[in-house]
């Protein structure tokens, strides 16, 4: 199977295809250098192949590359930064994290 993930600005969203079909997505916007994410949802066809760590993992990547401040609405980033905190928690200002129960 053959991943790609694009950055859809027109759409606001992070997505995630699978061997050229869309597959899901994660919606954010963007204020004052912080990125808010706050909703992602991979398809049911394509559940249980790891696609939406995927598709978090390049989201958060590419805040990381902006110098982007994180706020993860979405309850499957905030358990993703969560899961993968000694790569990921400094994204989210410390202050704030109690918000996301990080």
């Amino acid at each position: 199977m053959s991943i790609s993930i694009l950055k859809n600005d027109e759409l606001s969203r992070y997505e995630i295809y699978a061997d050229a079909e869309l597959a899901g997505f994660a919606d954010f916007r963007i204020r004052n250098q912080v990125i808010s994410y706050t909703h992602t949802e991979i398809y049911p066809r394509f559940g249980g192949r790891g696609l939406g760590g995927q598709l978090v993992e390049e989201a958060l990547d590419q805040a990381v590359k902006k110098s982007l401040e994180v706020a993860p609405y979405c309850s499957f980033v905030s358990a993703y930064i969560r899961k993968n905190s000694e790569k990921y928690l400094h994204l989210v200002p410390e202050a704030k994290r109690a918000n996301f129960n990080l």
